[in-house]
């Protein structure tokens, strides 16, 4: 799968994400690579996991920059989400939402996966 057909298999603006890399497909798919890699979803797992919701507030508000940057739209809006509902502690929809956010990580990552 080419780097174009992996944002369109995603639900996101190839383009849109091209530009903001400064139209280099070569950086993009440098660091988009680098996404299945990423400790932050991890974290983010085992401090909900632990009640620990400081660092999983923390872990879902990089995980949704780090997916702004690189264009993972559906993710992004997810971990946005959680984001929000762990601000103050964690909410009755938080568990709700970390489920969607660990179905979105899967879905780009079998679709990363598939990259040539």
């Amino acid at each position: 799968m080419t780097l174009e057909a992996f944002y369109n298999e995603i639900g996101s603006d190839y383009k849109t994400v091209l530009a903001r890399m400064g139209n280099s497909e070569k950086m993009l798919e440098k660091f988009v690579r680098k996404f299945s890699n990423d400790k932050t979803f991890g974290e983010l797992l085992t401090s909900f996991e632990s009640g620990d919701y400081t660092v999983a507030f923390r872990m879902a508000h990089t995980l949704k920059g780090l997916c702004a940057n690189l264009g993972l739209d559906k993710l992004h809006d997810s971990a946005a989400e959680l984001t929000e509902s762990l601000r103050n502690g964690v909410s009755p929809n938080s568990a709700e939402l970390l489920e969607r956010v660990k179905a979105d990580h899967n879905m780009i990552v079998n679709a990363l996966a598939q990259l040539d």
